[in-house]
């Protein structure tokens, strides 16, 4: 029920490999937060905007499709307050999905059911349909515009193929997705179209944010298989131009714009897939270890123009990485622990943060840590004990 509250959750425990105070954020059913790129915390108040099913009066593991709806949470008080009510639309749960916000949370897009796209101005409560798919595509995450006039998100032809835990049908859906297309719809509800057709599986459309004009999106798969991961989408010329031109060496993938607008990304090498199972290997490429290295892995800055600016090599790599303010320091989600990777010098320096315990089983399991507007704390998720929580931690 939207306005239903309830009492803080919070408790306090010491990581046992650091002894770094932890904070447990959520304790009743599975809860996770927006995907690092999209940033939980808002910029302005003491809260999180998160997903959980505890309002839905079921209980289910992670992998069997929770029914989920939106949530804030008072960080400071601890207290949830329910903020959609939207019922599971099959037997798969599907409740909401793919939430994206502004950084001050006034307005929240999300996925409802298979084929809703709803806009909620999170201070009047209303609620708007902006896109209803009408049948043949899946559509992706959605990402709002700095001039909060609209939406794009990537929709891809409908295969037919299920997705589940550790990566179910990722491999399958790269080659058989051949119509992909960045979708823009305006936030009034006014309309929708196509800006960009490709023959590719598209995905994980971001606005630069601060031009409304430009954006990015990737070719969707194993990244040891994708030839060119990231494109620079011009919404005037509707034009796309390669970010970072990859080399058949180049396995890269989890790239976000930074704060000031940059775009970071992560290269792995020959044979790295992108990925991470519950069995700690690799989804597709199951014969190449996890951080087994034919080339030295590196992250880097790219501009609006796609041209490399910074490049840090790395020791290992993580699975995701998410910057401060300042792209002074990493923080990222190793096999088993959180790291911080200072990268002011020429050599990335990282030292461990936290152990986090996660399973890697399912998407939402994911740590995903995403450091806070100010850079005072992260945000992660673990399914350690059997349900997915929200952590956070001080760096």
């Amino acid at each position: 029920m939207i306005g239903q509250t309830w009492q803080s959750e919070i408790r306090t425990f010491s990581d046992p490999k650091t002894g770094r105070e932890i904070r447990q954020l959520t304790a009743s059913g599975n809860n996770y937060h927006l995907y690092f790129t999209e940033n939980s915390f808002d910029a302005q108040r003491d809260e999180i905007i998160f997903l959980s099913d505890r309002a839905s009066g079921e209980e289910r593991a992670p992998h069997e499709h929770p029914c989920y709806n939106l949530f804030r949470m008072d960080l400071g008080t601890g207290v949830i307050t329910q903020l959609t009510d939207e019922a599971a639309a099959d037997d798969e749960g599907r409740g909401v999905s793919s939430v994206t916000k502004t950084p001050d949370s006034r307005i929240v897009v999300y996925r409802a059911g298979r084929g809703l796209l709803k806009k909620l101005d999170t201070t009047t409560g209303e609620t708007t349909v902006i896109y209803e798919e009408a049948g043949g595509y899946t559509i992706g995450a959605p990402s709002i515009a700095a001039n909060r006039r609209y939406i794009a998100f990537c929709r891809n032809e409908d295969v037919q193929i299920a997705d589940g835990p550790n990566y179910t049908g990722f491999e399958e859906r790269f080659y058989r997705v051949k119509d992909g297309r960045v979708t823009v719809a305006y936030l009034d509800g006014s309309g929708w179209y196509d800006v960009f057709k490709d023959t590719h599986q598209v995905g994980h459309f971001q606005f630069c944010p601060d031009d409304s004009t430009l954006g990015t999106f990737c070719h969707e798969g194993p990244w040891n298989l994708v030839t060119q991961r990231i494109w620079l989408l011009d919404f005037v010329a509707r034009e796309a131009k390669p970010c970072f031109r990859q080399t058949a060496r180049d396995s890269v993938g989890h790239e976000f714009w930074t704060n000031d607008g940059y775009i970071f990304f992560d290269d792995r090498g020959p044979g790295h897939d992108g990925t991470i199972t519950s069995e700690r290997t690799q989804a597709v490429v199951t014969a190449v270890q996890v951080n087994e290295n034919a080339m030295t892995p590196f992250v880097g800055l790219a501009d609006r123009n796609g041209n490399v600016v910074r490049r840090i090599d790395m020791p290992y790599y993580c699975n995701h990485y998410h910057a401060n303010p300042d792209n002074t320091c990493l923080v990222g989600d190793d096999v088993d622990d959180l790291v911080l990777i200072d990268i002011t010098g020429e050599v990335a320096r990282p030292t461990l943060l936290c152990n986090h315990r996660t399973s890697w089983h399912t998407q939402s399991a994911h740590c995903h840590p995403t450091w806070s507007w100010d850079g005072t704390r992260i945000l992660y998720a673990s399914d350690f004990g059997g349900r997915i929580n929200l952590y956070l931690v001080r760096p």
